[in-house]
């Protein structure tokens, strides 16, 4: 397993185009080509909510909920498997209309370069989730 880590505010030297592909493309609001960077049977795991699967349901439900969001990733991390499937971990955070909050990503890559699964977790504290909770 290799390990790499990078850091820079945009990520240029991540290396891992699918990954780079999620953020620009949702931070350019286009929800159909995010959705295209998932497996067919791909996950998202976005906080308090269950899994979305597949592209469709993640195109909608993107389309419902991500409008207005940008992402500012910050450090990665990515390990490789023999197989050629990756873990890539991203710390950074996401801005709203309405406020900002620190987050991590978590992608599970297959061997064709797709994303099988996102993980978002939110790294506020309690009392910082507390507050967001009169912006829902």
């Amino acid at each position: 397993m290799t390990i790499t880590t990078c850091q820079t505010a945009i990520l240029p030297d991540l290396n891992v185009p699918v990954v780079i592909g999620y953020f620009q493309s949702l931070n350019a609001g286009d929800c159909q080509q995010t959705a295209q960077h998932f497996a067919p049977y791909g996950e998202l795991h976005p906080p308090f909510q269950g899994g979305i699967v597949g592209v469709e349901a993640i195109q909608a439900y993107l389309e419902a909920e991500a409008q207005g969001l940008t992402c500012f990733p910050e450090q990665a991390t990515v390990q490789t498997a023999g197989d050629g499937c990756q873990l890539v971990q991203v710390r950074g955070h996401v801005k709203t209309p309405y406020f900002s909050v620190p987050v991590t990503w978590t992608f599970n890559l297959n061997s064709h370069s797709q994303i099988e699964r996102v993980e978002i977790r939110l790294l506020a504290s309690p009392e910082q989730l507390l507050e967001l909770q009169q912006f829902a």
